[in-house]
């Protein structure tokens, strides 16, 4: 019993672990999904990504990967009761990535269409998106 305990003390505390510090040399891309939906990172100039909740990158040009998850409401697909899920991976293209500065990327949906925008820290729209493909889950 003890040791149920230490363990999930154990597993507990390593959800609460944060996020690294971001390293002044590089660019850090936080991930803002909206309610009720899920975005992770993926890949960065199509090379696997090993965190899914944020990106960071030397300054300079890179192809941004995510997967983003979202419910559309059944008054857009027809005559279903429940929310369909949709699964999409998505692209955004950014030439001027600054080292030191924090940008953010936000994602949503308008019907079963997918966007992802890319905002500097200043809140200036930087980037748009574009879809590399969907399916249902």
């Amino acid at each position: 019993m003890r040791m149920m305990l230490v363990a999930c003390s154990l597993l507990i505390l390593s959800g609460c672990a944060g996020l690294p510090a971001p390293d002044p040399n590089q660019a850090w891309i936080d991930l803002t999904p909206h309610s009720d939906e899920s975005l992770h990172a993926i890949e960065v100039d199509e090379r696997a990504w090993a965190d899914r909740r944020y990106f960071e990158v030397s300054p300079g040009s890179h192809e941004l990967t995510v997967r983003y998850q979202f419910p559309v409401a059944p008054g857009n697909i027809g005559p279903v009761s429940e929310p369909l899920w949709r699964d999409c991976q998505l692209n955004v293209k950014y030439k001027d990535f600054n080292a030191g500065q924090r940008y953010q990327l936000e994602a949503g949906s308008i019907g079963l269409n997918p966007w992802v925008k890319l905002y500097d820290d200043q809140r200036r729209l930087v980037g748009k998106g574009s879809p590399a493909g969907c399916q249902r889950t």
